[in-house]
C-alpha cells in the first residue's frame, strides 16, 4: 500500500455504555463523513480503574474506520457526542489491507 500520511487508513477504538449510544455515536460520525465505516460490538466487558476503585461495565465497542486526516475532527466530535466525562479514543495506524477498501476508506471521509 502506498498512500500518503493524510489519507493512510486509521482504526479507532471507543466504548459506549451501552448498544443504542454506541449506535448514535456510529451514526453520526459515518453520517457526518468523518468515518467511512463504524462497527458496533455489543456485550463488551470491561473493567477499569475510576474514581479510585475497580468499576465494571457492560458497555458497546465502535470500531472506526477513518483516514489520518480526519482523526483529529473525529475526535473532537467524539467528545462532544460521548456521555462519559473522559472518552476512550484510541488510534492504530493501518500498515496496510486490500488496497481497494482502502482505498474506499479514503474516497467516503475526503470525498
Amino acid at each position: 500500500m502506498s498512500a500518503t500520511v493524510s489519507t493512510q487508513v486509521v482504526t479507532l477504538l471507543t466504548a459506549a455504555p451501552g448498544l443504542k449510544e454506541a449506535e448514535r455515536i456510529a451514526l453520526a460520525l459515518v453520517s457526518e463523513r468523518l468515518a467511512a465505516c463504524a462497527n458496533v460490538i455489543p456485550g463488551v466487558s470491561s473493567i477499569y480503574w475510576w474514581d479510585g476503585q475497580v468499576q465494571r461495565e457492560e458497555e458497546a465497542m465502535v470500531v472506526i474506520k477513518t483516514t489520518m486526516a480526519q482523526v483529529n475532527a473525529l475526535e473532537a466530535r467524539l467528545v462532544e457526542l460521548h456521555p462519559y466525562d473522559i472518552p476512550e479514543l484510541l488510534a492504530f495506524p493501518i500498515a496496510g489491507g486490500h488496497p481497494p477498501y482502502l482505498a474506499w476508506v479514503g474516497s467516503e471521509v475526503e470525498g
